[in-house]
């Protein structure tokens, strides 16, 4: 049978970086044995469930680069691919469940259910509806048939599985080994709920089988369900596909995994995308999908190298699940932008242009594209995040205003006429080469040191002392505005 994954989140928010990360992992495992990667939305939850929330799933799948293979917007031959438009096909499979004795119905309201929690708790115990319990509910294991069919017809009810006692559970995450559970420590879990929709735990079991699903990948919250859905699968006489559960994404600091509230308490981004106006999403904030993806698929995972810069093609062709590890991995914000900085240096200016236009708008009325590429070419070094390019290239069209001068490069008496002789020099010369080597053997000439020759010409062309070349900077801005800004830091030293 070929490999088949699927990510399968729920539409009731944005997708956290970490569904992300699962979505990833699916991905690279379905590349790498030449599978399929589906995309299912679970949205059995229609209280909770949002439109503008799988719009988003598919937006950020599709921003990283790691499109479905089938999905609600690319059908297969699996589909619905949306749980709430499966309804008549879990509705055929729990009949049969009821059929076959593996399941029942359970007419106990909330109210009731809520005062026999209440109950266990004063005796310091938790109520837990099982094989021990069930005997005592308002069920049709304890009712006749005719009670359960009246009350059917004028009650809610809902659909448990029927866990049978004393019996091994035994099943294998091919990530942490062999997991073995006693049934009597299993509850009866809810399948259909009261308003007629399946569970995620029922939903999921049978659309797995149904899309023939060879390898479940998902977070480790989900590895406690594991024995259940074992259960599940045993009372459709099914064969399990493979288990994988991902380590979670820790905080950076203290203990828990990574949430929406410690990204509002420091500011690290959670979400791929901006959602509405009060999350930025990486994207915005100045990552590239690959800087993303690359930081995403270490956060669990190394190849036992030294390696650490990897684009998408990469990943597909070097992701090996052995090396997966157990233990959570703590989210590095800095290392997440070493990553994406390293990504910028590496891809063509070509490329980067194409991308960051609107960083460069201050760029578009001064230079042409040749100009704007090698702009690029000279400051991509320094940017950290896309973002960032707006900053680095500022002083290319714009003149210093000299509001942050060194004041000590400027405690040297000479300065002043250093300048004026620099303004001398850039008249007489034709092109940047010329003028470097006039400064040079003008320092010669007057022992000046050409270190400090070169950090005044910077503040007076730049504005700082940190940058690309400085006369890559001269040939590209010219002889004119390079006068002028000489000019313009005379004009503000004399004043």
């Amino acid at each position: 049978m070929s490999c088949r994954v699927r990510f399968a989140p729920s539409p009731t928010g944005p997708l956290h970086i970490g569904g992300l990360r699962t979505a990833l992992y699916n991905y690279l495992f379905a590349k790498k044995n030449k599978g399929s990667f589906i995309l299912r939305i679970e949205d059995t939850d229609q209280s909770r469930s949002i439109k503008e929330s799988e719009e988003y799933i598919n937006k950020s799948l599709n921003w990283a680069g790691i499109n479905p293979d089938e999905s609600p917007i690319n059908n297969g031959d699996y589909g619905p691919y949306r749980q709430s438009e499966r309804k008549k096909i879990y509705n055929d499979y729990i009949v049969k469940l009821i059929e076959n004795k593996k399941a029942y119905y359970a007419f106990d309201s909330d109210e009731e259910l809520n005062h026999l929690r209440a109950e266990y708790e004063k005796k310091g115990e938790t109520f837990k509806y099982d094989h021990l319990s069930r005997k005592k509910l308002k069920n049709s294991l304890t009712l006749s048939n005719q009670e359960s069919e009246r009350l059917k017809q004028n009650d809610s009810f809902v659909i448990r599985l029927k866990v049978d006692p004393n019996k091994i559970v035994s099943v294998e995450d091919k990530i942490r080994g062999y997991i073995e559970v006693n049934s009597n420590t299993l509850d009866d879990k809810v399948l259909i709920k009261s308003d007629g929709m399946p569970t995620y735990h029922f939903a999921n079991v049978i659309d797995d089988h149904l899309m023939k699903i060879t390898t479940v990948i998902r977070g480790e919250e989900w590895l406690p369900s594991l024995p259940f859905h074992k259960l599940l699968y045993q009372s459709f006489k099914w064969n399990c596909p493979e288990f994988m559960h991902l380590p979670l994404i820790l905080k950076p600091a203290g203990k828990g995994k990574l949430s929406k509230r410690d990204s509002e308490k420091t500011g690290i981004p959670i979400f791929p995308l901006s959602w509405k106006k009060e999350n930025i999403g990486y994207k915005e904030i100045g990552f590239l999908p690959n800087g993303l993806i690359n930081y995403l698929a270490l956060l669990g995972w190394n190849d036992n190298t030294d390696k650490e810069i990897y684009s998408l093609k990469e990943l597909e062709s070097v992701f090996d699940f052995q090396k997966v590890q157990k233990s959570g991995a703590k989210f590095d914000y800095e290392k997440a932008k070493w990553i994406n900085h390293n990504h910028i240096k590496i891809l063509p200016s070509e490329s980067l242009l194409k991308i960051c236009k609107k960083y460069l708008e201050n760029l578009n009325n001064s230079f042409k594209k040749e100009e704007i590429l090698t702009i690029i070419s000279l400051v991509k070094d320094r940017v950290i995040l896309i973002t960032d390019l707006k900053k680095e290239t500022l002083f290319f069209s714009k003149n210093p205003d000299y509001n942050n001068l060194n004041e000590k490069l400027f405690e040297n008496k000479d300065s002043l006429r250093i300048l004026e002789d620099f303004k001398q020099i850039f008249s007489s010369s034709e092109g940047s080469e010329k003028t470097k080597n006039k400064i040079v053997n003008y320092g010669s000439k007057n022992n000046i040191k050409l270190g400090f020759l070169m950090q005044l010409l910077r503040i007076a062309i730049v504005g700082e002392l940190k940058g690309p070349d400085l006369f890559s900077i001269i040939k590209i801005i010219g002889k004119n505005v390079s006068l002028n800004r000489i000019e313009n830091l005379i004009s503000k030293l004399n004043s």
